[in-house]
């Protein structure tokens, strides 16, 4: 995976909101909002998107859900999506897995 400005949050070279950090991941606020509240959980650990985790990727995968759900209700979300772009097809245009937290505005079904 070539370096992308994720890697940069990650190391502190590029500066980000963050409201989340753990040993494996952090959260942080997303500079080009879609909804009054955005967020983006990544993991520390550089995998492309999610079609190219592995089967050991499985309990971090678990625990991105998890502080997705933790930073939304923090955040002071009762209801809030979790969208997961999974190739330039679909949107995705940073190439390091991400979990966007969106809330605050009603949202339309189906997406896009």
């Amino acid at each position: 995976m070539g370096e992308t400005i994720f890697a940069k949050i990650i190391r502190g070279e590029i500066p980000s909101d963050k409201v989340y950090e753990d040993d494996l991941a952090i959260a942080f606020r997303d500079v080009n909002p879609q909804a009054p509240t955005h967020l983006l959980v990544i993991p520390r650990k550089p995998i492309p998107r999610l079609s190219a985790s592995d089967p050991e990727d499985e309990a971090l995968l678990g625990h991105l859900m998890r502080v997705a759900r933790q930073v939304a209700l923090e955040a002071g979300l009762e209801d809030f999506r979790v969208v997961i772009n999974d190739g330039a097809g679909v949107g995705q245009t940073v190439f390091h897995l991400h979990l966007h937290v969106l809330g605050g505005r009603e949202f339309g079904w189906p997406p896009g």
